[in-house]
């Protein structure tokens, strides 16, 4: 009789056991399959004197570089500063350059490229300029103004990291790539003659970044562009 008590009491603890597995098998399974929180995606508004437009940055693609964006963003980097580079067809660059004297503006360290992140240059999405070595992005941007993938990634070589797309006012964009150009004070070629200027850059949609404070700058290196591969 004892034997047969031991055997039932093993028996039930076996059953108990399974039936608290299964418990948590589901459970997991639950939340596995749970609906996952949207990604954040902050909205900026660029301000120029020619109009303004809404870019939608991708933090979940470009952790890094939206990051240090917006880090500019906030410390106020972009208020007054040109639009330097504007090829039709191509791309509008600027964010490095400051209107009142086309003085480089000074920046943080460079970030690490993360051109491998799946977004493209296509047009109406933003990149972050740099030179030829592929770790030297800093404040620049760009808005791609056509499709460029040759600005892409390949396996035998790095690109530029793209992190955020116009989503209003790319018309703005447009009417920009259409002044005159050439070669206009520091600037050999390219340049507006008719300074086109970022008049501010403010956080306006979901998931605004704040700052503890504006951190150090440091002199940036002149003549970061944006380079076409060899």
């Amino acid at each position: 009789m004892m034997l047969s008590r031991r055997l039932i009491s093993a028996l039930a603890v076996a059953a108990l056991a399974v039936t608290a597995g299964g418990v948590l098998k589901t459970a997991a399974a639950a939340d596995s399959s749970a609906p996952q929180p949207a990604a954040v995606h902050p909205q900026i508004r660029v301000v120029t004197n020619m109009g303004n437009f809404v870019v939608e940055l991708y933090p979940d693609r470009a952790p890094i570089t939206v990051a240090e964006f917006l880090k500019y963003v906030n410390e106020g980097q972009y208020t007054q500063t040109l639009f330097h580079r504007v090829i039709p067809g191509f791309l509008v660059q600027g964010g490095g350059f400051a209107a009142a004297d086309e003085a480089v503006k000074p920046t943080h360290p460079a970030v690490f490229n993360e051109s491998g992140n799946g977004l493209q240059n296509k047009r109406g999405w933003v990149g972050l300029a740099r030179t030829e070595a592929p770790h030297s992005g800093n404040c620049q941007f760009y808005i791609n103004l056509a499709d460029n993938p040759e600005l892409d990634p390949l396996p035998v070589r790095w690109g530029y990291t793209v992190f955020g797309r116009v989503i209003d006012g790319l018309d703005v964009l447009d009417r920009i790539s259409t002044v005159p150009t050439g070669a206009e004070g520091k600037f050999k070629s390219d340049a507006p003659i008719a300074h086109v200027v970022i008049q501010k850059i403010e956080l306006v949609g979901p998931g605004g970044i704040k700052q503890d404070g504006p951190g150090q700058l440091a002199p940036a290196p002149t003549g970061t562009e944006v380079l076409s591969p060899n």
